[in-house]
């Protein structure tokens, strides 16, 4: 088995997720975004440190700009490992219904790192051997 992380790319936050047994999903600690390269060496130092062996990113279908923006960001990443692209449309929304209830759930990305898990459990639906 494979270990798996998924991220779901925002302009002020990197949602994060992993699968490291059969497909439990476990979200983390979303990844504040400074500027790309921090971003980008945070992504990188979190995929070392769980020895994470291919990448999901959430992909919108719905919006150009954003895809463009999530290919930078990528590129970005100087990956040593495969990786590739879910599509990711209403991951938010769906993390925001499952936050319902939670005080203060906007800004300490807990709903990003949510949609990282919603869209893991999307590619690994997707993707059963």
């Amino acid at each position: 088995m494979s270990k798996l992380a998924a991220i779901d790319i925002g302009l002020k936050r990197i949602g994060v997720a992993i699968c490291m047994t059969s497909d439990i999903v476990t979200p983390q600690n979303a990844i504040l975004r400074k500027n790309r390269n921090q971003a980008a060496n945070d992504v990188n130092a979190f995929l070392k440190e769980w020895s994470i062996d291919r990448l999901i990113v959430g992909f919108p279908s719905a919006s150009e700009d954003m895809q463009k923006r999530i290919k930078h960001f990528v590129a970005l990443l100087e990956l040593q490992i495969p990786y590739e692209f879910q599509e990711e449309n209403m991951s938010s929304v769906e993390a925001e219904d499952l936050m319902k209830g939670e005080i203060k759930y906007k800004r300490d990305g807990r709903v990003d790192s949510l949609a990282a898990k919603i869209i893991l459990e999307r590619y690994l639906r997707t993707h059963k051997n």
